[in-house]
């Protein structure tokens, strides 16, 4: 098999043109369209290939390559064409923005076999994907469908170096942030992109809330060798919301000496919390030095153009193409964190469903004024008791320390409607609903959004309690 061999000057020189071309493009179409579509959807591209009449465009997801050939092509292609180039094909690839690299020696070798090798590869079977679900990592949280911008670009720089050599890099990495910017969904893609790129690499998935339950059952069980065995042989260890940690000492002292063995023996560890590792109250001084001597990183709320992004992606996770305006408006009113912007969304997608509109500017402000006009009756009490006779329990049951189902999935969704209608903080909801913990909150409102995300009994339910609630 024989290879490509090209000099490292006409390579550079090939890439600088390529660059150079590109730019001319941006400028041109910055030009023809708003600014929220400008940063949204072009920003973040570049040129990877403009060869014998193809053209291939670099996009940072998905969503972006989805956007750009349903609504952008035409643009694309005539902005190139009064440059000079004649495209009688645009394609649009997901790239992560790096550049190729450049050998050290005066040649670059590319193999023409080497993309039919990789074709040729097989995929993993449902069978080999079971560890995954085992392991706690949740498959729909990757790279690809995770929006970047200047609020969260270090953090996922840095995840993408991770995936490359774990442990070799950023150890151990630990990511803060407020609830809602995209801390699971991205130490969650370092775990599924791992799993990808090497199929026997154990990823252990847990947040620090399963790791106390865990514990303290093989405490109970004595089996308290096997539970360290087990996340002591991980490669990579990804633990979420570490703040739940502080004030319990002996999960503590686990969690030290299973960190400490994993870092010995160069295992990449992730940590995510809602706040810097100094500011924990009452985390071990051990704990607090182990979790700084890495990389800290800082995830700030979401920016205008990534809030405007996010907005377009969820949207067209379900086959609807939002109006630019309608994200900028939606953007506008949510500023605080991505669930609450995700909130927002099904909210009017909801509205729209019902009244079988489009989810257009003009829509979703009649939405909103006829929301301002709420009923003076619209309480927490309102709302719980309209809940529990929609699903047909009794008020005690909604409120009570039943785990039944047909139980447990109305309280949710009683939670997600005072979450979504009064705007209660997550402390409030829990108390309104009887639960000591708000941390049962966020996860039952985070399940109820996710359900909103597909066509679901729950969906229904929601819709229909909205209407009720308004009528």
């Amino acid at each position: 098999m024989g290879y490509w061999v090209i000099k490292k000057e006409e390579y550079l020189k090939e890439l600088m043109q390529e660059n150079a071309l590109w730019q001319a493009v941006l400028g041109q179409i910055e030009l023809s369209v708003s600014r929220g579509n400008y940063m949204t959807w072009f920003k973040n591209t570049q040129l990877i290939k403009n060869k014998d009449g193809v053209v291939v465009v670099g996009v940072p997801n998905v969503f972006v390559k989805n956007q750009l050939e349903r609504k952008f092509n035409d643009l694309i292609s005539q902005t190139l064409s009064s440059n000079g180039i004649k495209a009688e094909r645009i394609e649009y690839k997901i790239h992560t923005g790096i550049p190729p690299q450049v050998k050290l020696d005066d040649v670059v070798l590319k193999n023409p076999g080497q993309g039919a090798q990789e074709a040729a590869k097989p995929t993993r079977s449902a069978d080999s994907m079971h560890p995954v679900y085992r392991l706690g990592l949740n498959e729909r949280y990757t790279f690809e469908n995770f929006i970047v911008g200047s609020s969260n670009e270090l953090a996922y720089a840095a995840c993408q170096a991770i995936v490359k050599k774990p442990g070799d890099k950023y150890n151990p990495l630990f990511i803060y942030g407020g609830v809602g910017v995209g801390k699971t969904h991205l130490i969650q893609a370092v775990g599924n992109a791992v799993m990808a790129a090497k199929p026997n690499a154990r990823v252990v998935y847990t947040s620090s809330e399963q790791f106390l339950r865990e514990f303290i059952d093989a405490l109970r069980k004595k089996t308290t060798t096997d539970f360290a065995k087990f996340h002591r042989g991980a490669d990579v260890w990804i633990v979420d919301d570490v703040q739940f940690l502080a004030g319990k000492e002996k999960v503590q002292e686990e969690f030290f000496h299973t960190f400490n063995n994993l870092y010995q023996v160069n295992k990449q560890i992730i940590m995510s919390s809602d706040k810097p590792a100094k500011d924990i109250p009452t985390l071990e001084e051990r704990l607090r030095s182990r979790f700084s001597q890495g990389m800290t990183i800082d995830m700030q709320t979401p920016d205008f153009e990534t809030r405007c992004a996010i907005l377009h992606a969820k949207a067209m996770s379900q086959d609807i193409d939002l109006p630019q305006e309608t994200a900028e408006f939606l953007a506008g009113r949510t500023q605080s964190n991505v669930r609450e912007l995700e909130g927002s969304l099904n909210q009017v997608l909801a509205y729209c469903e019902v009244h079988s509109a489009q989810p257009t500017i003009q829509v979703v402000t009649a939405m909103y004024e006829t929301r301002r006009s709420r009923p003076k009756h619209l309480s927490s009490r309102h709302i719980i008791e309209r809940t529990a006779r929609h699903f047909h329990i009794s008020i005690e049951e909604i409120l009570g320390p039943k785990r039944d189902k047909d139980i447990v999935v109305p309280r949710q969704v009683a939670m997600y409607m005072l979450r979504s209608e009064l705007h209660l903080s997550f402390p409030k909801i829990a108390h309104e609903l009887g639960r000591k913990d708000h941390t049962t909150a966020i996860h039952s409102i985070g399940k109820i959004e996710k359900e909103l995300s597909y066509e679901t009994p729950i969906k229904q339910h929601v819709i229909e309690l909205r209407e009720g609630l308004y009528a």
